[in-house]
């Protein structure tokens, strides 16, 4: 696993004697709202993991629990400090802390398992993520954790089941488990062989029709390209026809049409500029439109329990939480995190988020306008 962070030396270490609370802290703001110096201290932290400087934001984000010691917010961020210097002991009693708070905080179980992971305790790390899985089952990246972790645990029937629920929730995962050596020992197995023609025919889906950018853009072996390929003609899910490269001709792949009437499909215009037909019916995205209305009505008259209700309406798989994992699964995950922090904090927490809640359902109506205005053409 890719750590993006590394330790830094104590050579690098600024002096922070200039930022404690008091000194930070103007008297008369801090009167007006007692949370404003954990919010001060807490964004400095902020700006010092995105600096890499680690060790500098776990004293920033210490302080700031001098202030609130039960904040969940901030206890992440340090569990999240302490895994990337490799500090695994500390961070794991950190995420027991906010486990302690939330016993059914998916984020803390999966990042506890992460830990777990790092120690080659596959076992403990399986438990974590599987609780991580029933606080929300749409917890994506934990399916695939879970995945991963059952297939070093050699459980391999459950390690593709878990994949392939990981995959229906985000069918980037099925790219991502391509290169991933936690899967060596499911590689030879007939249902990872299905994941890599679902690899494949999404690469089609997103307009690359030559074996060429298929393999660029899967990280799939040629020969395991070309058997996908050979699979997907036989089920006639895809279609082969060919196209004029100087003298010779190659062969170009795309969906067959009953296929891509049911997955959506881009193609290229008269310019070369692509056009997406995407999947009906029309009335889920006038659904997903009135839910948007509706979401930001509720914002707006800062009503936390119509607000975290109508959420429910982005994250219900039954509801529009299919569509929104399909087309906008990183929205989905914000507004589901949203969701959890409003029932925790309420009202204040809505009024500190309005703006950025506002910004992230004005980009979802426009691109599902453009969607309904592409149906109805």
């Amino acid at each position: 696993m890719k750590k993006p962070f590394g330790r830094k030396s104590k050579e690098e270490k600024k002096s922070l004697d200039e930022s404690k609370p008091e000194e930070i802290i103007p008297k008369e703001r801090s009167l007006v709202d007692i949370d404003y110096n954990r919010k001060k201290l807490f964004k400095k932290g902020v700006n010092l993991m995105a600096d890499e400087k680690l060790e500098d934001a776990i004293e920033m984000f210490e302080q700031a629990l001098r202030i609130d010691p039960d904040n969940v917010e901030t206890l992440m961020k340090i569990g999240y400090a302490r895994f990337h210097l490799d500090e695994h002991a500390e961070a794991l009693k950190v995420y027991d802390k906010v486990l302690e708070i939330d016993i059914t905080n998916p984020e803390a179980w999966n990042l506890k398992g992460l830990v777990h992971y790092e120690q080659k305790n596959y076992a403990k790390a399986l438990d974590s993520v599987q609780k991580a899985i029933e606080s929300d089952p749409t917890y994506g990246m934990a399916q695939y954790n879970q995945a991963c972790f059952l297939s070093l645990l050699n459980q391999v029937p459950e390690a593709l089941e878990a994949l392939k629920r990981s995959i229906e929730l985000d069918v980037k995962n099925a790219r991502r488990s391509i290169r991933d050596k936690d899967f060596m020992n499911v590689r030879i197995e007939e249902g990872f062989k299905r994941i890599e023609e679902v690899v494949v025919l999404e690469s089609i889906k997103q307009g690359y029709h030559t074996l060429g950018a298929i393999v660029w853009t899967t990280f799939l072996d040629k020969v395991d390209a070309e058997t996908a390929l050979r699979k997907l003609l036989e089920k006639g899910l895809i279609v082969q026809n060919e196209k004029r490269d100087g003298l010779s001709k190659i062969p170009i792949y795309d969906l067959a049409d009953n296929i891509a009437e049911k997955l959506g499909k881009e193609k290229k215009g008269l310019f070369g500029i692509t056009k997406k037909t995407l999947p009906k019916p029309v009335k889920n995205l006038k659904q997903l439109s009135q839910a948007i209305q509706s979401a930001r009505e509720a914002i707006e008259e800062k009503d936390v329990d119509k607000t975290i209700e109508i959420f429910d309406e982005f994250i219900d798989p039954t509801k529009s939480g299919e569509q929104m994992i399909e087309n906008f699964f990183e929205e989905h995950r914000e507004i589901r995190l949203w969701k959890i922090r409003l029932k925790d904090r309420g009202v204040d927490y809505l009024i500190d988020n309005k703006e950025k809640m506002i910004v992230l359902f004005d980009n979802i109506e426009g691109t599902v306008t453009k969607k309904l205005r592409s149906e109805i053409s």
